[in-house]
């Protein structure tokens, strides 16, 4: 059994996770940061790596992936260690801190834990006509743009994701079709608007019935209002949304409140020793914004710095007025 003795265990290591293990640093903590996923960045990395995110203090717009690069290279000052592809399943108190299993036999004893896990573990919603498909010309997610050039692709969804991906591909594919079950959307009114405006086909009351082709898909047929049509098609986007849950957390004894976890003002749990940051979090007035994240991150880590150290101060200063 491996152990790993930190001040802060950071369970998530999204924007907001990589975030406060940079402020972390800056309070002097030694941290180890986990993650279920094998790569930095959460969400952003795994789903939208090429999408401008406009919501970040400081920059008009930036891509997901550039976010990611400018945060790790921050949170890399701090010189945390990463425990990667794990999952974090038990939880224990003890008088002078806590200890958090990993699903690989790691132990990480810490003085306090902060969860910044996003939307939790999630996984994406099936393609009922995919199955079998996966990796031969069907994908959740679009980490690249280049794999799609000069390619038929149909997309399926009606969200952000699925209008974030035809308004990106449509320059570098052949084609783009979206494909949605109603004739209304849960997208972004601008994002729809910059869609329609595109030489993207959009099918509503419609849905994907069959993909066909060796060894990888060549067309699938779509199903619009009892009718079937066919299109030529060498890349499906199923974008159809996520499960997601606070896995083995769950049982920890945490409040949560519709899969998100309940925080003071303070951002810390109703467990000792543990707070909460970020999307995941819940309170009166929550806003989920990445910017917000970045503001809970610094929150929960000075008060956390108190549970960590007694006789430490809530603030410490601000970063401007040097060491």
């Amino acid at each position: 059994m491996t152990t790993v003795d930190v001040d802060l265990l950071v369970i998530g290591a999204g924007p907001t996770g990589l975030y406060a293990t940079y402020y972390a640093g800056f309070r002097g903590h030694r941290i180890a940061v986990v993650d279920s996923l094998p790569e930095l960045g959460g969400q952003v990395t795994a789903m939208y790596p090429e999408k401008q995110i406009f919501d970040v203090a400081g920059f008009p717009s930036v891509k997901g992936r550039e976010l990611v690069e400018g945060l790790v290279e921050q949170a890399g000052t701090a010189k945390p260690e990463y425990l990667l592809d794990r999952t974090a399943t038990t939880l224990e108190h003890h008088d002078d801190g806590v200890v958090v299993g990993l699903d690989d036999g790691t132990e990480v004893r810490a003085g306090a834990v902060l969860i910044t896990a996003g939307i939790g573990k999630f996984s994406p919603r099936p393609l009922p006509a995919g199955e079998g498909w996966l990796g031969r010309g069907l994908e959740f997610f679009v980490p690249s743009f280049a794999p799609y050039a000069g390619k038929d692709v149909v997309i399926v969804g009606g969200g952000d994701s699925a209008f974030d991906w035809a308004l990106h591909l449509e320059p570098v594919a052949r084609s783009v079709t979206l494909v949605h079950r109603r004739d209304a959307f849960r997208a972004h009114e601008r994002t729809i608007e910059q869609v329609r405006a595109t030489p993207t086909e959009i099918i509503t009351r419609a849905q994907v019935t069959a993909l066909r082709g060796e060894p990888t898909v060549a067309e699938v047929d779509i199903e619009v209002d009892g009718e079937t049509v066919t299109r030529p098609c060498q890349a499906v986007v199923a974008a159809l949304g996520f499960v997601a849950d606070l896995g083995p957390m769950q049982q920890w004894g945490l409040e949560v409140h519709k899969r998100h976890i309940c925080v003071s003002p303070a951002m810390q749990t109703n467990l000792p020793r543990v707070f909460a940051a970020g999307d995941i979090t819940e309170y009166d007035g929550k806003v989920r914004l990445i910017a917000v994240g970045f503001g809970e991150a610094a929150t929960a880590v000075n008060n956390a710095t108190v549970v960590i150290n007694p006789d430490a101060k809530v603030f410490p200063g601000h970063s401007s007025e040097g060491s």
